[in-house]
């Protein structure tokens, strides 16, 4: 790693801490930073109760939880745009976001257990356990079905091609389940739909965090065949890579990073797409030894970003997570498409 890239990498650190500190300190109730990292330390505990709740047991594990989901989703989202070469490839590329939508439209459209107990706000474990799963059968079941076709095709595009089908097949299923519900239910169901760091709890966060956790170390050491996938399948079955057995195992990991997400915090859009396109322009590298530690901090970094604005500091309103990630990605993709553009036409 050279001196400059070293240095933007520690700035990068430093930039999520400080905004880890600041999701900490802002919402509808600001706390100073010092109160802030009393309560972290303990502090705080005796003489300003409040502060200590609010910030050991309601922020931070939402602020660990954004952490962990955008780094997932930037890593998940690099893996994905590597293996494809297409540079709008993201976690859900090859349908786990509808699939996970279908396993919670059966449970909250299907049988009355909503995304407030998702969030665990309402229906306590049992509701909790059952959207959560329902969420992780879904994209397992259409991740199969992918992978089981990958198996008789060598066309990375045509996998792809296939994965984006197969979401808007399971996609049709959602919405004839959403035109035959009741008007109750579809509100549960359009909350689910915003996404939300929030409903992860301390217990969610025990196995929500090793999940992700695993994904993204296994992404960390697999940066020589994601190097070799980058320069061509025939280079890499020159360096004596198994192109398919590599294919298969990115885009599982990939795809089972997205799900969990999608399963434990909703569907959040464009941070997968963005955040590698981001690390890209910073640092002016496509090595992945230098890009996978990269996304992993941007991704945290920037899901931190929007958790604070989707929460509005100083009011009592929220705005849809979704809604912020959105407006925050939709133009480094354009930018990214434009840069396309610009570089076909000089050729």
């Amino acid at each position: 790693m050279k001196g400059r890239e070293a240095v933007l990498l520690a700035a990068l650190i430093a930039l999520l801490v400080g905004v880890f500190l600041l999701s900490l300190a802002l919402g509808s109730t600001s706390v100073p930073l010092g109160r802030v990292v009393g309560a972290l330390t303990g502090g705080v505990a005796a003489d300003r109760p409040a502060d200590f709740v609010i910030v050991r047991t309601i922020r931070l594990p939402r602020s660990v939880t954004a952490m962990l989901a955008g780094a997932a989703l930037g890593i998940a989202g690099l893996q994905m745009q590597t293996l494809f070469r297409n540079p709008l490839a993201d976690p859900f590329a090859l349908g786990v976001s509808s699939g996970a939508s279908l396993g919670v439209a059966l449970v909250v459209l299907g049988s009355g257990y909503g995304p407030a107990a998702a969030f665990g706000t309402a229906m306590g474990l049992r509701g909790d356990a059952l959207v959560t799963v329902a969420a992780i059968a879904g994209a397992a079941a259409v991740l199969a079905l992918v992978l089981a076709v990958s198996t008789r095709i060598a066309n990375p595009t045509t996998v792809l091609i296939l994965g984006l089908m197969f979401g808007y097949a399971v996609s049709a299923v959602v919405t004839v389940l959403v035109g035959a519900s009741q008007p109750e239910r579809l509100q549960q169901w359009a909350q689910w739909g915003f996404g939300s760091f929030s409903g992860v709890t301390s217990p969610r966060l025990a196995l929500f965090g090793p999940l992700t956790g695993a994904g993204v170390l296994i992404a960390s050491i697999s940066t020589k065949q994601l190097n070799a996938l980058l320069l061509g399948e025939r280079y890499a079955q020159s360096m004596g890579l198994s192109v398919r057995r590599a294919r298969w195992l990115t885009m599982l990991g990939a795809s089972v990073l997205g799900a969990v997400v999608t399963a434990f915090c909703g569907p959040i859009s464009f941070l997968g797409i963005a955040v590698p396109h981001l690390c890209r322009g910073l640092f002016g590298t496509s090595d992945h030894r230098l890009l996978v530690p990269a996304v992993v901090v941007m991704g945290a970094a920037v899901a931190l970003v929007a958790q604070i604005v989707s929460l509005l500091p100083g009011s009592a309103g929220v705005l849809p997570l979704n809604a912020v990630t959105s407006l925050m990605g939709a133009p480094v993709v354009v930018a990214v498409l434009l840069r396309s553009r610009r570089g076909a036409l000089a050729q």
